[in-house]
Formats: C-alpha cells, structure tokens, sequence
C-alpha cells in the first residue's frame, strides 16, 4: 500500500513539474512575442492627413522649417542625436545621398531629438546639406506617431511622392536602404 503511495506522489510529481514547465514556455513564447510586435514599427493610418505635415520646427540657424513644402515629392525623415553612435554614423551617408539625388527630388529632412546648442556644436563640426529640424524631446513622440513604437533611434521613415509610407526603419541606415527606397519612390 505504501508503494502505491510513493507512484501517486512521484506522478503527482511529475505532473506538477510538466505543468509548471508548460506554464513557464507559454509566458516565455509570449513575452518573446510582444516584444517582437512592440518593438516593430507600426503602421499608420491615413498619412496624408497625419498632423506631422501640418509641423513646424525651428532650424540651428533659427528659421522656421514648415513639414508641409516637403510634401509632393520623396522625402526621407530621420530621427537622430548627438549622443547616438549610429545615428551620426549613417549621418555622413545620408548627406551624400541627398547631394546626389535631390536633383531628382528626392528629399532629407533630420529630426533632432536633442538640445538645440548640441546641435548647433554637432553641425560645426559636421556641416550637413539637407534641412535640420530641432525638435528637443517632443520629436520622441512625432516619432512614435509615425510607428517608432520603442521610442529608439535612429529611426527613419521613407514617404513616397504621395505622402505615403513605404517604409520605416528602426536602426542604422545601409546603403542598400537608400537605394531601394529610390527606386520605390521613382
């Protein structure tokens, strides 16, 4: 009789043990999930009409830059820091870019996300050739607002002549990003 015991323990064990491993692989399999849905840029509706293109942004040399003259026409927008390794890495490239292509149309703008005076130190260093937008910490949430559900940057949203969007990108811009989104913007 006490080893009929011991059997029902040691499945009730056993049991217990698949439960809570199960238990702990869904919440595993989940997180993972979420995190991957969270972290993904998110789509955006209607934007065409999205308040962005309605946004005004002073510029380092303190002129008013209107989102809306931007609009008819391809337009990369890059959300970036002073204090981000790769934001001012793909920088460099991006300026290239934009002094070969914007015979064509094709259109840069940068967000700043920081200071306005580290900025203006960052762009005496590192002269850029596209519009700079300064938009201090409230360009986090004009970035969330264009699917950058993270917060992080750099992030780049392509917008096609039609003010729609063709892509966006969390991270370090390739080379090969440019190029297909030229050719998608054509």
């Amino acid at each position: 009789m006490n080893h009929n015991l011991d059997m029902n323990n040691q499945t009730f064990g056993a049991s217990r043990r698949n439960l809570v491993l199960g238990a702990g692989a869904a919440a595993a399999v989940a997180g993972a999930g979420l995190a991957l849905w969270r972290y993904q840029p998110q789509a955006v509706n209607e934007v065409a009409s999205h308040p962005f293109w309605a946004q005004q942004f002073e510029t380092p040399a303190g002129e008013m830059l209107g989102m809306a003259e931007f609009k008819g026409k391809p337009l990369l927008l890059n959300f970036w820091a002073t204090w981000c390794p790769p934001c001012i890495d793909e920088l460099p490239m991006i300026d290239a870019f934009w002094r070969e292509h914007a015979v064509n149309g094709h259109q840069v703008v940068a967000v700043a996300i920081d200071q306005p005076s580290a900025v203006r130190r960052f762009l005496v260093r590192q002269p850029l050739g596209f519009p700079i937008a300064m938009a201090g910490l409230a360009g986090t949430d004009l970035s969330k607002s264009l699917g950058n559900a993270a917060g992080g940057l750099p992030f780049t949203v392509f917008f096609k002549a039609d003010g729609t969007i063709w892509r966006q990108k969390m991270g370090q811009l390739s080379q090969d990003d440019l190029v297909q989104w030229r050719a998608a913007a054509a």
